[in-house]
């Protein structure tokens, strides 16, 4: 049975006066899947998803998310998505449980700020402030932030930056656990390695355009049949493994 898409985006234009960001991109995102956006710096990735999440105008293109146009249904999309916010969104005196009800009040809705933290694994930091939690239980609590209104899709910008190994491999988890729970996940991220352990499909995006979408398996087994062979021999493990072997248990961070 046919996937069916929840986002397509058609020829998506953004231009800046003399600058086109994004030259044309097009590409689908099926319900259920963990999507990758994937490339360097500048190549256009968050402008596009800026654009899908309503948050930027386009120049041209399509853009529908389930079903709704961003340019005649933004009210709608924003019901339906949930967006990781940047560290300086949130209130650094207010405790967890406070931001969650903060957060629930601007939705409108009422949610359980304890089903939430422990949705994400942070019930013993409920009465704790946003500011004294480590880089890896403030990435967690964003995250929780974007589920509050149970959304069908979260898009998740580069959300293991400056995290530990350990911190990283928790939040891998936690994000497979939310598609898994039947939330299409859009992830954009500069680790190729948690990008072939997270994502479904990635499209690589490169100077404003897509220059290839596929899954993780089919993009290396093309390359490999194409009789490139990496220098160096590849092992079972590598030195991140090593690293929290040595360390320690599940959900530990510094």
């Amino acid at each position: 049975m046919a996937k069916s898409p929840i986002i397509t985006v058609s020829n998506l234009v953004k231009k800046y006066d003399d600058f086109t960001a994004v030259k044309g991109i097009s590409f689908e995102v099926y319900e259920g899947e963990i999507f990758g956006l994937l490339g360097p710096n500048g190549a256009g990735k968050t402008t596009t998803l800026e654009i899908i999440e309503t948050l930027r105008d386009k120049t041209s293109g399509d853009v529908i998310v389930d079903g709704f146009n961003v340019d005649k249904d933004a009210d709608s999309i924003k019901k339906r998505i949930g967006v990781q916010l940047q560290a300086a969104g949130y209130y650094p005196n207010l405790n967890l449980s406070e931001l969650i009800e903060l957060f629930s009040g601007l939705y409108g809705i009422k949610v359980s700020s304890a089903e939430m933290l422990e949705k994400v694994n942070l019930t013993e930091k409920a009465k704790a402030k946003y500011k004294d939690l480590s880089g890896g239980q403030k990435q967690r609590f964003s995250i929780a932030t974007t589920l509050i209104n149970n959304p069908r899709i979260v898009f998740l910008d580069e959300p293991t930056t400056g995290l530990d190994p350990q911190a990283r491999r928790n939040l891998w988890d936690l994000i497979k656990e939310i598609r898994n729970n039947g939330t299409t996940v859009v992830i954009t991220t500069h680790y190729m390695d948690e990008a072939e352990v997270l994502c479904d499909r990635v499209a690589f995006v490169d100077g404003g355009e897509v220059i290839g979408i596929d899954t993780p398996d089919k993009f290396i087994d093309k390359l490999v049949a194409s009789g490139f062979e990496r220098k160096k021999q590849v092992k079972q493990a590598n030195l991140e493994d090593v690293f929290i072997n040595l360390t320690g248990k599940e959900w530990r961070e510094a």
